[in-house]
């Protein structure tokens, strides 16, 4: 099938699409397709009219002008909130991300956070910059904790087993996995989470933004966890509230949290969390590791193949909740 295909060439969606380079790659592996790429959404507003898939963040202002659009493939796993907007959701138009290519990066990062407190390397690597000899850390011994996993997708699938590697004990929270995948011990519903956070000693979010995880991890949630147990928010930013989980750490209700995403990035420098001796700050980049450019391209390629010959495409997002 001969199809027009956009490529959006501006601001964070291009990162990695290499677009000098994917045209070429496009038309060696699809027959009969057509490659576009708009540089503004001035460029973009002018093509949308002839393309029957597009690559990138398609705007409202951009995707009101669109024919016979059928597919749109995201360049992210989940997109910042806007993304699907409501005339994008209520259309026929397909929408694919990129989940999954950030597993094993991601997963890593999040055991590199737990394993810093379980053995106290977060409180040691502050002694140090004292220059200060401050052993005695109460560890906590992973083969007799828990770890609840909100979000068992690619990204908490692996790092559940991971942790089940480690002799951890892991729930895993979830609204569409059916069956427990390898290293999960327990499945509960959204609905049973409560009591999952009530059990963990490592709390771990994983999760997308969704209209459902919006602000998901407040102060209520936080008291619901035990004073030993560690927060761990890889997800995105939305999802937690940063001011309750400041109060949460200040009052004692957690052990320590470890945070890559935050409701406003960069997180403001005069938040109380940059200054907290149990909390860990990266700048998000659990997602960073080598071959993302290659899988991205691996992924988006196979789609337009598959769209070409009429048959399913990998990832389909469901608009509603936005993956």
């Amino acid at each position: 099938m001969t199809f027009n295909l956009l490529i959006m060439g501006t601001g964070r969606q291009s990162e990695g699409s290499h677009l000098d380079e994917w045209p070429r790659r496009l038309e060696d592996a699809v027959p009969g397709i057509r490659v576009n790429v708009a540089r503004s959404a001035g460029e973009a507003m002018e093509m949308i009219g002839e393309a029957d898939a597009a690559f990138g963040d398609i705007v409202p202002e951009v995707f009101e002008r669109r024919g016979n659009l059928r597919w749109i493939a995201c360049p992210q796993a989940g997109p910042a909130a806007g993304y699907y907007h409501p005339d994008l959701i209520g259309s026929d138009v397909v929408v694919t991300n990129t989940r999954d290519i950030y597993n094993d990066h991601i997963s890593n990062h999040i055991m590199a956070y737990v394993l810093a407190f379980a053995r106290g390397i977060h409180a040691y690597v502050r002694s140090q910059t004292r220059a200060e000899w401050r052993p005695g850390y109460e560890i906590v011994n992973l083969p007799d904790s828990t770890a609840a996993v909100v979000g068992i997708g690619g990204i908490g699938g692996e790092t559940a087993r991971l942790c089940s590697e480690f002799g951890m004990t892991v729930i895993g929270v979830d609204p569409r996995v059916e069956s427990a995948p390898k290293g999960v011990a327990e499945l509960a519903r959204p609905e049973d989470m409560d009591d999952a956070l009530g059990r963990a000693d490592f709390v771990i979010v994983t999760v997308p933004e969704t209209p459902q995880t919006q602000r998901l991890f407040t102060i209520e949630k936080f008291r619901l966890m035990k004073p030993s147990a560690h927060f761990i928010n890889i997800g995105r930013g939305a999802t937690v509230v940063l001011d309750d989980l400041a109060r949460a750490l200040e009052e004692g209700a957690l052990r320590g949290a470890a945070l890559d995403v935050f409701e406003t990035e960069p997180l403001p420098s005069d938040h109380p969390l940059w200054r907290m001796p149990n909390v860990i700050i990266t700048p998000h980049c659990a997602g960073a590791g080598p071959y993302l450019d290659d899988r991205r391209a691996e992924l988006f390629i196979d789609n337009c193949v598959r769209f070409s010959e009429g048959r399913d495409l990998r990832n389909v997002v469901d608009k509603a909740n936005w993956f």
